[in-house]
């Protein structure tokens, strides 16, 4: 007999497919196979028009031009080609960036490429709560930055930033601004009007499909971006590759089903964000929230929960009934604790103690009020077992 699966509430991580998506996304995966760049025969043809019509719709969302949508094979790839694209298009006109402490490493990674290459970057620290603030930025501005960089909502602890006072105050100065918009782009209202230059999404953070996302470049004032793949000249020679056209597909059916439901699903995941929150709490002392109070400041279904008392390192690795993590996927690996964790100011053992939980779609109360129940159990346990050990 099968072991029954955890509860997933790591939704920041990955988000399942949500079967509408599948559905739309089924015929391009059998009878439409089409290359889109094949325009000599009624197969390609095809591609195109789908490809055509996902790019007009996620464009609409972010209220853009079809043009400026630019298809990667994600956020990572939208962003180095962004951060490294623009950097080394505009580097007559100066080399210093600017972006914050808390970034997602597919932006802090390019970044220290481009230190490696003679780029100056200012990293700029966050509030108590994970939040950038205009003030901040503004106060690292040179007269040579040509770029700033500034996530739209922070995948650990949920903190959304004021994207669109940093971005008129860099388009005041003449200065590029970028936003990783992975976490953002269709849970919370957002869009990429008032002075966004360049914006990073991902299809699998919105129910849509793995290995697929976009770049937003403003066409006007246009933004120059040097390409970072080369062989083919595809998506207007900034992004060359086969598109992945039910990817694509997918990905804007991910994007009508979330501009259709993102209201009410907000409601709903902030009201299971804050039962988990509350059944923790009411059972354990010693824990701390990370991030913004719940609010229009964060991320509906984020929770970033520190426990004292604990061995981070057995943590999540004790709880067997429930998938979470204990920071970005993209580090968790490494041993290492949270950078964001650390930026906010906790001290190393607390970073290393603390899980992020993420509600999704397909949560429901049972499952969290399991999960609950797994949380504190497992808590108690370790506490009992340091205790043991101290005497």
């Amino acid at each position: 007999m099968s072991r029954r699966r955890p509860v997933y509430l790591d939704h920041q991580a990955t988000t399942p497919l949500d079967p509408r998506v599948l559905q739309a996304m089924l015929p391009w995966l059998m009878g439409e196979f089409g290359n889109a760049a094949s325009l000599q025969h009624a197969y390609g043809w095809a591609a195109e028009s789908a490809v055509n019509a996902a790019r007009e719709e996620i464009a609409e969302a972010l209220g853009a031009a079809p043009r400026e949508v630019v298809f990667t094979s994600g956020a990572t790839e939208s962003n180095n080609l962004a951060i490294l694209g623009f950097a080394r298009a505009a580097r007559r006109t100066g080399a210093h960036v600017v972006t914050s402490a808390v970034e997602h490493r597919a932006v802090l990674d390019p970044c220290r490429a481009l230190s490696a290459e003679g780029f100056e970057v200012t990293l700029v620290p966050p509030d108590r709560e994970g939040r950038v603030s205009p003030e901040s930025v503004e106060a690292a501005l040179t007269d040579r930055t040509i770029l700033v960089s500034v996530m739209a909502a922070n995948n650990e602890v949920g903190a959304l930033n004021p994207i669109g006072r940093i971005a008129a105050l860099c388009a005041e100065r003449g200065l590029a601004f970028h936003t990783d918009a992975a976490q953002a782009f269709g849970k919370v209202p957002f869009g990429v009007g008032g002075g966004v230059a360049l914006a990073s999404l991902s299809a699998h953070k919105l129910y849509g499909p793995k290995g697929v996302g976009a770049l937003f470049v403003r066409s006007r004032p246009r933004v120059p971006l040097a390409p970072i793949l080369h062989g083919g000249g595809h998506e207007r020679g900034l992004r060359s590759g086969t598109l992945n056209v039910p990817g694509i597909v997918g990905f804007a059916a991910a994007v009508r089903i979330a501009r259709r439901e993102r209201e009410a699903e907000a409601e709903r995941l902030g009201r299971l964000r804050d039962r988990l929150e509350t059944a923790i709490r009411a059972s354990l002392d010693g824990v701390t929230s990370n991030g913004p109070p719940s609010g229009p400041d964060r991320l509906p279904g984020n929770l970033s929960l520190s426990f004292a008392g604990v061995d981070g390192s057995r943590l999540v690795s004790s709880l067997r009934g429930v998938a979470v993590s204990s920071g970005s996927a993209c580090t968790t690996a490494s041993g290492e604790p949270s950078h964001v964790l650390r930026a906010l100011g906790l001290p190393e053992p607390l970073a290393k103690a603390t899980l992020r939980f993420g509600v999704g779609r397909f949560t429901s109360e049972g499952q969290v009020d399991e999960a609950a129940a797994e949380v504190v159990a497992v808590v108690r346990r370790l506490r009992s077992e340091n205790e043991s050990l101290r005497d």
